[in-house]
Parts: C-alpha cells; sequence; structure tokens
C-alpha cells in the first residue's frame, strides 16, 4: 500500500493546504479540520484505495484507514500539507469552533458524561450479576461477600453527583476538586436524602436571600443537569477572580469566594431551578417511551441512528444518567440497541448477498462489532454509503424500539449496549432477546430485499464498426458469458505486447511504487475488464481506471505514460465507478494513432495496487498477449 499516494489524494480532495484547519489522527480514523466544505469532495476521498469511510461528526471530516494504516497516511499526509501535528483535544478544539450553540451543546454534555462511563458500567455490572445471582442462588442473598459487594455495587450512583462535578470541573477548565466541593454540597449529610422525601412526615426549609422565599432542604441524589450548571458557573467564578486577585492573596480569597457564591447560588437557584426543568424532561421522555402500544419508543428507535450522523447522540449520556439516578431504570438503553443492532443486521444482509469481497470484507467485520454496541464502522463506513441498507436499520430501530416499549425493559446502567446488555438487563432477558431479535430480522429481511448489486451492460465503442467487427463483438460477448475467472488471477485488459513492469519508461510504474504487476504495449485501442470485479475508480481525465476482482484483488489500468496530460482527450470510458464488471466486458476506448501524435508513449501498466496483501506477485506471460490471456497471478 502506497501512504504517502494516499496521502496525496486525501489532500487534494480536501481542497489543499489554504483549506485546512487542523489534522489528528484516532486508532482508526484521520479527523481533520477543513474551512470550506464546499472544496472538499467526499465521494472522491471515499474512492481513494485504502479509505473504508468518510464521514462528518462534530464539525470534523473523519477518515476511516484503519489499524496500522491511519498512523503511516497521517504521517505522510502532514508532511504533504507543510503542517504540525496535532492532538485530538486540539482538533476538537478548532472543531467546536466551527460549531453552533446547539452543537457545541450536546458535545459539552458528551465530554462530561462519557468520561464516567466505567465507573458507571463497573456498578452496573455489579448490580446486574448480583441480581441475577440472587434469583439462582436465594440463598446467596443473606451472606455477608452479598452484603459487601452489594454496598459498593451502587456506589457510583450514590455518589454520582461528585463523579459529574469533577469530570465538568475538568471540560470547563475550573480546579477539579473544588468542582468535587460543590458535588458533595449538593448530597451534604445534612441535607435530606432525596430517596426519603416521598416517606418523610415533614421536609426541613430554610430561608434563602434574606427572607425573600423558602428553600427545602433536600440533597440531589438522583440529579444531574443542576450539578453540571453549578460547576460551570464556579469554573467561570473562579477563572474569573484568577485574573482579578492579586497573586498574594489569590490562593485564599479565590477558592473561599468560589465555594461560598456557588454554594448558597446552587442550593438556592441552580438546583431548585434546574433540577424542577430536569423533573419535566425525564417525565417528558419516559412518557413519550411508554405511550400506548409502543408508539413512542419505536419513533426513538427509528431517529436513534440519524443522530447519530448528526452527531449529537451524546446527549443520550446525560438522559440516560438521569433516569438512572431519578427512576433507578434506563429504560432508553434498550431503544439504543435496538437501533444499533438493526444498522449491523443491515450490513450483514449485504455482506452475506453481495458477490464483492471489498465489499463484503468490509461490512461483515462492521456488522459484527454493531451487534457488540460499536455502530460506527457499520453506519459511515457501509450503510450510508448503500442508502436502502441505512434505511432498513432505520426500521429495524423502530420495530426494536417499539418492541422495547410494549414489553417495558430496562437496564441497570448506561454506556453498554447490543450483546453485552445482557449483563445489565438480567431483569429482563428474554424482553431483552425479543427486542434484539425483532430489531435483528427486520432489518435483516429489508436489507435483504432492497440491495440490489449492479449490473451495468458492456458499453459500445465510441465508433461506428462495420458488420464484421458487429459480428466479431457479438462472438465476443458470449465468450466473455462463458469465461470464468479462476481465483487471484488478474488477464490480460488489452491485445498487445506484454512486458515487464520494470521496462516501463517512468520511474514510478517501473520502480514498483505502486505496486508490482506488467505493462502492454496495445496494438488495439479498447481496455477490457480483466476479471469479474468492481469499479473502484474512474479518473475525470479517462486515462486510467482502478478495480477489485471478486476475491480482492485490486489494480489501476493506466493507459499510457504522463497522459493525464491530454485532460481525457482521444479517450471515452463506458463504466462508472461502484459498477459491477464482468472479465472481457469494455471499460475504456482510446485512439491509439492520435496518442503517439500528440507525444505519448502508448505503454499501459497494469498494477496490482494492493500488492502488500500478498507474498508473491507473478507476470505469467511475456511478448504478444491476448485479451483475457493470464497476465498476473498473486498468492
Amino acid at each position: 500500500m502506497d501512504y504517502r499516494s494516499i496521502a496525496q489524494q486525501i489532500y487534494d480532495n480536501i481542497g489543499g493546504r489554504q483549506n485546512i484547519v487542523s489534522a489528528a489522527h484516532c486508532a482508526t480514523r484521520l479527523r481533520l479540520v477543513i474551512g470550506d466544505n464546499e472544496k472538499c469532495s467526499k465521494e472522491a476521498l471515499e474512492n481513494v484505495e485504502g479509505v473504508k469511510g468518510v464521514f462528518e461528526a462534530s464539525g470534523q471530516l473523519q477518515i476511516i484507514l484503519g489499524t496500522g494504516t491511519v498512523n503511516k497516511v497521517y504521517d505522510e499526509f502532514i508532511a504533504i500539507a507543510g503542517i504540525s501535528a496535532a492532538s485530538k483535544e486540539e482538533v476538537k478544539q478548532a472543531a467546536a469552533s466551527k460549531q453552533n450553540v446547539f452543537q457545541r451543546l450536546i458535545k459539552t454534555l458528551g465530554d462530561v458524561f462519557v468520561p464516567i462511563i466505567p465507573a458507571i458500567v463497573a456498578s452496573g455490572l455489579l448490580m446486574g450479576l448480583l441480581e441475577g445471582l440472587g434469583k439462582v442462588f436465594p440463598a446467596m442473598t443473606q451472606s455477608g461477600t452479598y452484603t459487601i459487594i452489594h454496598l459498593f455495587s451502587n456506589a457510583a450512583f450514590v455518589f454520582l453527583p461528585i463523579l459529574i462535578a469533577i469530570s465538568a470541573a475538568k471540560v470547563f477548565g475550573g480546579n477539579i476538586f473544588l468542582g468535587a466541593v460543590i458535588g458533595m454540597i449538593m448530597i451534604h449529610t445534612d441535607l435530606m436524602n432525596a430517596w426519603s422525601v416521598a416517606s418523610a412526615e415533614a421536609i426541613p426549609t430554610a430561608d434563602a436571600w434574606f427572607g425573600l422565599y423558602q428553600i427545602n432542604l433536600v440533597g440531589y441524589q438522583g440529579h444531574v443537569i443542576p450539578v453540571v450548571i453549578a460547576v460551570w458557573f464556579m469554573s467561570m467564578l473562579e477563572k474569573k477572580l484568577h485574573k482579578i486577585v492579586p497573586e498574594i492573596i489569590d490562593l485564599f480569597v479565590t477558592p473561599l469566594v468560589t465555594v461560598l457564591a456557588t454554594g448558597y447560588l446552587t442550593l438556592t437557584v441552580f438546583g431548585p431551578v434546574f433540577s424542577w426543568i430536569e423533573n419535566g424532561v425525564l417525565d417528558g421522555v419516559q412518557f413519550l417511551i411508554t405511550l400506548p402500544l409502543g408508539i413512542g419508543s419505536a419513533l426513538a428507535g427509528a431517529v436513534y441512528a440519524p443522530t447519530v450522523v448528526a452527531g449529537v447522540h451524546h446527549m443520550y449520556n446525560a438522559l440516560e444518567a438521569g433516569l438512572l439516578s431519578s427512576k433507578g431504570l434506563n429504560i432508553w438503553m434498550p431503544i439504543a440497541t435496538a437501533a444499533n443492532v438493526a444498522q449491523g443486521a443491515a450490513a450483514l444482509a449485504m455482506a452475506l448477498k453481495t458477490k464483492n469481497q471489498k465489499l463484503k470484507a468490509l461490512a461483515l467485520p462492521s456488522s459484527l462489532s454493531a451487534f457488540l454496541g460499536i455502530t460506527e464502522p457499520v453506519i459511515f463506513g457501509v450503510n450510508l454509503r448503500y442508502m436502502k441498507c441505512f434505511i432498513a436499520g432505520c426500521v429495524g430501530g423502530a420495530v426494536g424500539g417499539l418492541m422495547a416499549g410494549l414489553t417495558g425493559v430496562g437496564a441497570s446502567a448506561y454506556g453498554i449496549t447490543g450483546l453485552f446488555g445482557y449483563l445489565i438487563t438480567t431483569d429482563y432477558t428474554v424482553q431483552y432477546t425479543m427486542v434484539v431479535a425483532a430489531a435483528v430480522i427486520t432489518a435483516f429481511v429489508i436489507s435483504w430485499v432492497l440491495y440490489r448489486e449492479e449490473q451495468i451492460p458492456a458499453a459500445e465503442s465510441i465508433e461506428q464498426k462495420s458488420e464484421t467487427e458487429n459480428s466479431s463483438e457479438t462472438e465476443n460477448s458470449s465468450a466473455q458469458a462463458e469465461f470464468r475467472c479462476e481465483k487471484n488471477t488478474v488477464y490480460s485488459p488489452l491485445k498487445g505486447n506484454a512486458i515487464p513492469l520494470t521496462e516501463v519508461k517512468d520511474s514510478t510504474f517501473a520502480g514498483e511504487i505502486l505496486g508490482k504487476g506488467m505493462a502492454v504495449i496495445p496494438s488495439e485501442g479498447t481496455v477490457y475488464a480483466p476479471f469479474d470485479g468492481t469499479v473502484e475508480t474512474v479518473f475525470d481525465t479517462k486515462h486510467a481506471v482502478g478495480l477489485t476482482s471478486t476475491d480482492g484483488v485490486e489494480i489501476l489500468i493506466h493507459v499510457g505514460i504522463n497522459t493525464v496530460e491530454l485532460g481525457g482527450k482521444y479517450y471515452e470510458t463506458h463504466v462508472s465507478e461502484g459498477d459491477s464488471v464482468h472479465a472481457g466486458q469494455p471499460l475504456v476506448t482510446f485512439s491509439i494513432e492520435d496518442i503517439k501524435k500528440a507525444g505519448y508513449d502508448i505503454t499501459t501498466p497494469v498494477i496490482v495496487t494492493n500488492t502488500d496483501d500478498y507474498q508473491e506477485v507473478v507476470m505469467e506471460a511475456a511478448g504478444e498477449i491476448q485479451v483475457l490471456d493470464r497476465a498476473v497471478t498473486v498468492k
């Protein structure tokens, strides 16, 4: 794989250096922030060798390249662009500056709640496992070990406001220990525990703001948004004080004023107001999900995947945390599972039905990851490129959501979906299975029915042929239909004289920089498909075409040397990107005489561009060669 070439093509198709704001990479994706989306060709990027998908999320252009490839392409990319490497956080900040207020709000919620997922998952899994074991072995619940483990299984939920406060302080740039203090104030033991209010005979109160009104001295167990608001204010106040308070007394004054002002405002303003708003939102969501006949949950299941595409799905972390804290049951998680496994099932149907080996190799592992709760590869790398499959996944999500609403299934944590979700739905195993089955079966069947492998008939030559030539074409078409390709074999796409690639009068091809293969000095001006496969790339200048065989061999047929300079003159293409082709089907016609008269070498390299995937690439013929003679084999 030529990482330099991949990087160059990405650079060219995003508008060049002047359109790059920032660039970084993660384990699988190149993360770019670009200035003008109109200058970026996502379609062209998707056709770059090695690119498994392209999507925009959170203000970033993200190009999926895969583990082991992305870092090498990134190194070449920053060298070509002449920019310095950036961290993921720097790219996120650059991307955030381009987002609207709503997008920034959603991103902030995600930044606050995503880091505490491990703590929630640990507690949720422990609770689920204890519940499951308690049902199988009832006597176990009386043991000391059970009591001890049960004590810390819900610790993350008991002290959730403190976890949220620490995470929020980090996001907002405040002192995380002051943030922790604000979280502690909100669940202080001098306040009545919020879980005890329902059974209390009386609720303690206190005058606020010099007797202007009274507040209930009740803790904020079960609330998340008031904590975020309080710590946001605390962080802004702290940073402001650091700027205006003299350094000699900053250490004493800033923490004192910050905690005093924030704590009082939290218990008298932020807490009462935003807990009321939060309760309204959570009650509204629960009302929607529990609408009769599962209508609301079906709607939620249908729109879940589109919100992932829009990059606003992080808001669900706050929603799920709120449901767990206030209701004790996460009824959103099964709906998310339905949406996720449905997208996986849609891609699985495509993977099993398609004959395109490259698509199959991409769709199959992506679908499996979706069943485990990781949907990014399947949505952005596969289903959005084949919209019918994405729609099938949305319909499957709706049906699975409907089942979730009808059965009332819920989870004991958040941050886990898919098959691993069984660990946090131990009280609803049968119902959860019904949700998964309904989503998977629906999406799979619809995707199987809707997905069609495109079949493109052979095109006519650009010149009018005589009756004799037409008769010859008919015979050739018949032979083409009967031709059977051998695995790992590239047949000659041209009639002419076969020569080793090293003899081509161009250092790039002769040096096998793009890959190994062979070359043909053509005697006739038609390029034919060298195997059954898919057209991956058709150059705008028509002088080159890239294909992938049904068994994964990727080749580039480059008609002439430096002929890109002709700008498409003397060439005509008969296929488009994404077309399925059969061995012997015409791909490109060209005028040998006119190209030679223009001063160009007509030698045509046939290159295996994924040479690195094979132990050996062997040229099978030399000298005179006919169309569909064995030309190259790979091992």
